[in-house]
């Protein structure tokens, strides 16, 4: 099977739904946003590879990167039959980023600056995947003013998910001994 189709030659595509669109659709945009999002998780991930980090944390960004295919697919114009209310994405998964929110923000000392984004590579990247997921969330917030359907559930998930990989960053530099570089204003004297 060849992987290419020649099709997209002409600057068109197919939505999972089957509806023929310009590779400049705003549904084009966000699904392609979000598969953007995904890979850098992924090189997140692969860039952690060699660090001793919980487990649970790991899995739990992998799982993530799972469900981040399936809301790509919806924003793409696929729902599967099963998913509730039109949407793959509902309260408890939002409920679910809160509680391991919480739960590493209990091993994190307060801090009370801005800080940079850096650290561990690692934590760059998830830096990097938070500030996709926000571009992501703009984007979302722009598609539906202008008369786009996005379920609710979804755009909410996704305004979550961009305080979760925050989290994650300091979280991963944390537990690498990593120390945070505070943001330090030119302008201002502390």
């Amino acid at each position: 099977m060849k992987i290419y189709t020649k099709f997209g030659d002409g600057g068109q595509t197919y939505l999972a739904s089957g509806k023929k669109v310009s590779k400049t659709d705003r549904r084009v945009d966000l699904y392609g946003t979000c598969d953007e999002l995904n890979s850098t998780i992924g090189l997140a991930l692969s860039l952690g590879k060699k660090e001793t980090l919980q487990t649970s944390f790991l899995e739990h960004l992998q799982n993530i990167q799972s469900f981040l295919f399936e809301i790509g697919s919806e924003l793409a114009g696929y729902v599967p039959k099963e998913a509730k209310d039109g949407t793959v994405v509902n309260a408890q998964d939002v409920s679910i980023l809160e509680q391991e929110i919480d739960r590493l923000m209990e091993t994190l000392p307060e801090i009370k600056f801005f800080i940079l984004p850096g650290g561990s590579p690692f934590s760059s990247a998830l830096h990097m995947a938070r500030t996709i997921c926000r571009r992501l969330e703009r984007d979302l917030l722009v598609y539906i003013e202008s008369g786009g359907e996005i379920h609710n559930d979804l755009r909410i998930y996704i305004n979550r998910l961009s305080d979760y990989l925050f989290v994650a960053a300091r979280f991963v530099n944390f537990s690498l001994g990593q120390e945070e570089t505070i943001w330090k204003s030119r302008t201002k004297t502390n």
